[in-house]
């Protein structure tokens, strides 16, 4: 089972300041972290990366710099500013409540064809 297009865009900003927030990083190994960190279920492009990396440089939330790797090639380095941090919170929060939306609603139980009330969303905090 692959990840939809929709929940992998939706989801593409917040699980790079994520992986960035271990500290700094490049194109090729944020790919390899998210297919890590999904045990192979989310697979990223660089068409894919490379526009939310240059929006999320836009926005003021990652700076970039240029290094060179162990081989001595060029490589562009990604990092957070200080501003991403607060954003990373809403983000948090915002994903910690669809995640308990969803979480109620699939532990409800379906009974001849109708489903149970739900109980009230329980967000968790930050």
């Amino acid at each position: 089972m692959k990840i939809s297009k929709d929940l992998n865009a939706a989801s593409a900003s917040a699980i790079v300041l994520g992986i960035l927030q271990t500290g700094e990083s490049y194109g090729y190994a944020i790919v390899q972290k998210v297919r890590e960190l999904s045990g192979g279920e989310v697979e990223w492009s660089d068409g894919m990366l490379y526009p939310i990396l240059h929006r999320l440089q836009a926005d003021g939330l990652i700076d970039a710099r240029w290094g060179l790797s162990e081989t001595g090639r060029k490589r562009k380095y990604y990092q957070l500013t200080a501003e991403a941090y607060p954003v990373m919170n809403d983000d948090r929060r915002r994903w910690r409540t669809v995640q308990a939306i969803l979480d109620q609603l699939w532990a409800m139980e379906i009974s001849s064809g109708s489903a149970a009330q739900a109980p009230t969303v329980s967000v968790p905090a930050v």
